[in-house]
C-alpha cells in the first residue's frame, strides 16, 4: 500500500485560531482524507510550538508558569480540531519529552560536524516572529515579515553555518522542480535571501530560559526554528527507541505552510535535513493568506473571524467549503460576509441542495422511490453527461495534484451546474406524460442519481457530513472509495428516502451578513 505523510506547521499557542490559521489544517485534513479515499496509508501531523521568549512572556502576563500556559493552549487547540473533525494521526507538542531528547541529539551532532559554532549575535530581533534580521533586511526599520517593531539585541549564541550548504540547496532546487509549490516562491528565496548572501542562522539564546537546553552548554536554550522544524522528524520517532513510523513515512509527501514562514521551511529546513543526511520532503506547498476588505486580519481592526463562530451558525461543511473554495493558488483570498453568504445560498443551497431534492422527489413521483437501472442505449444528451462525469474526475484529480484546491472544487460545482442543466434539457416532467418516453425517463433519472452519487464521493474529503447525508437520501449504503467513481453504470436495487431533506436551507442574506459583521467586531 502506498504511503502518504502530510504535515501542517506547528502553531504558536497564542489563543484562538482565526480562519487564516485554521485553513492550513483544513487543507491538510482534506488531502489526508482524499488520499485515504484513494487507498493510501496516510498520516497527518499537526501540533503546537511551545518554547521561546514569547511563550515565557505571555505566561507571565497570565500569571501562569510556561508549562501551565502551553498545557491550556494545547487543550484549546485540540478542542477546535475536534469540533472541526480534523482527522490527524498525531498532535505533537515541542514540550514532549521524546521531542526534547531528539532535538538535543540533533544539536550535538551538528556541533560535532562543525555545522554549528559559537559566537556573539548583534542584530535586530522581532519577538512575534522570533527572528533576527540585519539592518538591510528591515523594511522601514521594521520586521520584513510582520511589519512590527524590532529590538536591537546582543548576546552570546550558537550559529548554524548556512553558507556551507547554500550551493547544495540551489542545486537541489534545480534538480527537483516539484520541491517548492508554487514555483515563484523558489525565485523569492533565491533572489531575496540566497543570492544576496545567505546569513548564518542563530540557533540558541541565553536571554531567556523557556526552551530546550543545550546538553553541552546548558546556559543556552535551542532557538525556536531548530526546535520547531525538527518536529516533522521527531513526531515519527526519529532518534528514539522506536523509529518505525519514521522508517515507514519519511520523507514527507507534503509540508503545508503559510507564506509568512516560507523562508524557514524552504531554506533552513532543507539545509538542516542535508546536514542530517536525510532525504528532503517531496513537496513544500506555500499557501497565501485570507485577507479582509481592509487588509490583513487584526484584532485591533476588528476584522477577525474565527472558524468555530461560522461552524456554530452555518455548519462545519459550509465553513470548510468556503475556506477551501475561496483561497486561490497564486494570490491571497478574500473573506467577506457578503461572499460567505453568497457562496452558501448559491453554491450549497441553490445548486447542490436543490439538485438533490428535485431528484429524490422525481424518483418517488415517477418510480415509487426505486431507481431505474442503467439503460445500455442512452441518447446523445445522456452520452454527453457521461463524458462530463469522466472529465470531472480527471480535472479534480489533476488540479488537486497541483494544489490548486479552489479550482479543483470549482470543477465539481461546474459538474453540479451541468447536472442541473441536464434536468432542463431532458424535461422529465414532460417525459413522464408519454408512455413511449418511459425508457428516456428511466435513463434520465438513472443519470441524475449516478451524478449525485459521484458528486457525493468527490466532496467526501472536505464535506464528509454532506456526502454521507446525500448518499443516505439516495439510498446508497456502500463503503465508498475512489474506485467507486468507476462504477457509474452499476447502480442497482436502490431506493431513495420517501421525502427529500434539504441539506442546506437558504439564508436571509441581509440578516446573515449583519450577523457575521457583528461577529467580526467582537
Amino acid at each position: 500500500m502506498s504511503k502518504y505523510y502530510v504535515t501542517t506547521p506547528i502553531y504558536y499557542p497564542s489563543g484562538k485560531f482565526h480562519i487564516g490559521t485554521a485553513y492550513t489544517t483544513v487543507l491538510a485534513d482534506f488531502l489526508k482524507r482524499y488520499k485515504v479515499l484513494q487507498g493510501y496509508d496516510s498520516f497527518m501531523l499537526t501540533g503546537n510550538d511551545e518554547h521561546g521568549q514569547k511563550i515565557e512572556d505571555k505566561a507571565k502576563e497570565c500569571n501562569l508558569s510556561p508549562k501551565e500556559y502551553v498545557d491550556l493552549q494545547a487543550s484549546k487547540a485540540k478542542e477546535l480540531w475536534a469540533k472541526m473533525k480534523i482527522d490527524y494521526n498525531k498532535f505533537i507538542r515541542t514540550t514532549d519529552e521524546y521531542h526534547i531528547e531528539a532535538v538535543q541529539k540533533i544539536f550535538e551532532r551538528f556541533l560535532r560536524q562543525g555545522d554549528i559554532y559559537k559566537g556573539e549575535y548583534e542584530g535586530w530581533y522581532c519577538k512575534p516572529c522570533e527572528s533576527y534580521f540585519t539592518e538591510t533586511q528591515l523594511v522601514d526599520g521594521k520586521c520584513p515579515d510582520c511589519g512590527r517593531e524590532v529590538t536591537k539585541m546582543k548576546e552570546e549564541a550558537y550559529f548554524f553555518n548556512m553558507k556551507k550548504y547554500a550551493d547544495k540547496l540551489l542545486k537541489y532546487y534545480d534538480e527537483h522542480p516539484d520541491f517548492i509549490v508554487p514555483e515563484y516562491r523558489k525565485q523569492e528565496m533565491i533572489n531575496n535571501f540566497i543570492k544576496p548572501g545567505l546569513e548564518d542562522l542563530c540557533v540558541t539564546r541565553t536571554s531567556f530560559s523557556w526552551g530546550i537546553k543545550v546538553l553541552s552548554d546548558p546556559k543556552h536554550v535551542i532557538y525556536v526554528w531548530l526546535d520547531a522544524l525538527t518536529n516533522y522528524l521527531t513526531a515519527l520517532g526519529y532518534l528514539s527507541s522506536d523509529d518505525s513510523l519514521f522508517k515507514k513515512y519519511w520523507p514527507a509527501d507534503v509540508h503545508l505552510v503559510g507564506k509568512d514562514i516560507a523562508r524557514f521551511h524552504l531554506i533552513y529546513w532543507p539545509i538542516f535535513l542535508m546536514a542530517l543526511d536525510l532525504p528532503l520532503p517531496k513537496t513544500i506547498f506555500v499557501h497565501n493568506w485570507f485577507m479582509m476588505k481592509d487588509g490583513k486580519m487584526s484584532k485591533s481592526k476588528g476584522n477577525v473571524i474565527y472558524p468555530d463562530q461560522l461552524i456554530d451558525r452555518y455548519g462545519l461543511d459550509a465553513t470548510k467549503y468556503f475556506l477551501l473554495r475561496e483561497l486561490p493558488l497564486s494570490q491571497d483570498g478574500l473573506f467577506s460576509p457578503e461572499g460567505f453568504v453568497e457562496r452558501y445560498n448559491y453554491d450549497l443551497c441553490n445548486d447542490l441542495s436543490n439538485l438533490l431534492n428535485r431528484t429524490v422527489s422525481m424518483v418517488n413521483k415517477y418510480f415509487d422511490g426505486y431507481v431505474p437501472e442503467y439503460i445500455g442505449t442512452p441518447n446523445e444528451v445522456d452520452l454527453e453527461l457521461e463524458k462530463a462525469s469522466l472529465d470531472v474526475i480527471t480535472n479534480f484529480t489533476t488540479l488537486v495534484s497541483k494544489f490548486d484546491i479552489a479550482n479543483a472544487i470549482q470543477s465539481i460545482w461546474n459538474y453540479v451546474a451541468r447536472t442541473n442543466k441536464y434536468i432542463d434539457e431532458t424535461a422529465p416532467w414532460i417525459l413522464a406524460k408519454n408512455e413511449e418516453d418511459t425508457e428516456k425517463l428511466k435513463s434520465c433519472i438513472y443519470h441524475l442519481i449516478a451524478n449525485l452519487r459521484e458528486i457525493a464521493i468527490l466532496i467526501n474529503p472536505f464535506m464528509s457530513e454532506t456526502s454521507e447525508n446525500m448518499l443516505r437520501q439516495l439510498g446508497i449504503s456502500e463503503n465508498i472509495t475512489w474506485n467507486s467513481l468507476k462504477e457509474y453504470k452499476d447502480i442497482k436495487n436502490v431506493k431513495v428516502i420517501e421525502k427529500g431533506e434539504p441539506i442546506f436551507m437558504r439564508l436571509n442574506s441581509e440578516e446573515e451578513i449583519k450577523y457575521i459583521k457583528d461577529l467580526m467586531g467582537k
